[in-house]
């Protein structure tokens, strides 16, 4: 009897130690499949409230919903590819014109520090100029690194192979969003009757979720539109429009935020003397920032099914340990915690 457990015990560590093995060799090979797969189980619950809403088979749900992303991700690879990595080249093409810009605004700054300063202790004034002095220094070294025309080059030569994972990945995700139920059917079949059921209780869960996280996230994104346009109209009414709808685009992503532009078209202006126009792109990054942290937890809340408490400590935690994945993904773990406890796969019941 302790041999056949043994035997048992060994055979279960071989297959792990396979697994494992297997996983690490085929996992980062397999990305753009795997995305499809996770992309498709976010979809999932939309493709659901299309057949529900409007009466449509199966088939032409996902058709729709998959043609919408796919006009998406084009009209953001249009942006990223065509708009920004051109801008890209030209700049690191021109990195010595606009270098020779910054050390001539040094030089403005520093005739400017010593005028303010001319009054200070000879000591504080020297520091305050080889601290200023440093500072330019890294934004000079930074800025060369950055538009560094070989490393431009280089990832424009990785293109064809993303442009393929792309591709692998789209005509993935098509195939795991039309067969998905039939995927679901397969693995309760390995299933326990049981265990069947609490699955599907926590993938009931989580599709929810998930789709009031895209509800919440989309409603956040047209305040923030509805803000920045405000905002832009009163500060650069010639670029209010056309700035609002790239910073919408790129903040409606939710690895990205409206700070990515704002922050660095404040430091432009600051450095062409623009001081006021800097505050104001400053101020309203700000204000889009906390808009996007007050608002954004009490409607995570409302839409996923948790109060806004929770939902606030789980993204600040989620942060603070895993970066950006966690803010998004730490909501998720406290809905499926419940989801767990409610299916009885954890037993928390104790009293102090």
């Amino acid at each position: 009897m302790n041999k056949s457990i043994t035997r048992k015990l060994i055979l279960r560590t071989l297959v792990i130690i396979c697994l494992i093995i297997a996983a690490y060799f085929i996992i980062p090979v397999s990305v753009p499949i795997i995305l499809a797969g996770i992309t498709a189980f976010f979809l999932e619950p939309i493709v659901m409230f299309f057949k529900r809403k409007w009466k449509m088979s199966r088939k032409i749900a996902v058709a729709f919903i998959y043609i919408m992303s796919v006009i998406f991700i084009s009209i953001i690879c249009y942006f990223t590819i065509t708009q920004l990595m051109s801008q890209i080249i030209i700049v690191s093409k021109q990195a010595p014109y606009y270098i020779s810009k910054i050390s001539e605004m040094w030089l403005h700054m520093q005739d400017n520090i010593s005028k303010y300063t001319e009054d200070f202790p000879a000591e504080v004034s020297t520091s305050l100029q080889n601290t200023t002095l440093d500072f330019i220094k890294k934004i000079e070294e930074s800025f060369l690194n950055f538009f560094n025309y070989t490393k431009v080059t280089a990832f424009f030569s990785e293109i064809p192979s993303l442009f393929i994972s792309l591709l692998v990945y789209m005509i993935v995700l098509f195939l795991f969003m039309l067969d998905l139920p039939k995927l679901k059917q397969v693995t309760y079949k390995y299933l326990k009757p049981s265990t069947a059921k609490k699955m599907k209780i926590i993938s009931n869960r989580l599709k929810d979720a998930i789709f009031g996280f895209m509800k919440a996230h989309l409603l956040v994104s047209f305040i923030i539109g509805g803000v920045t346009l405000v905002g832009l109209l009163l500060i650069q009414p010639k670029y209010a429009v056309t700035m609002t709808l790239i910073i919408w685009l790129i903040d409606i992503i939710p690895f990205l935020g409206s700070i990515i532009i704002l922050a660095p078209w404040g430091l432009y202006h600051l450095l062409m003397g623009n001081t006021s126009i800097a505050v104001q792109l400053f101020i309203l990054a700000v204000i889009l920032l906390i808009i996007r942290r007050v608002v954004e937890p009490k409607m995570m809340g409302d839409h996923i099914g948790l109060s806004t408490l929770p939902t606030l400590i789980a993204m600040f935690i989620g942060l603070q340990l895993f970066g950006i994945i966690g803010l998004l993904t730490g909501p998720f773990f406290i809905i499926l915690f419940f989801a767990l406890k409610e299916t009885g796969i954890i037993k928390w019941n104790f009293k102090i």
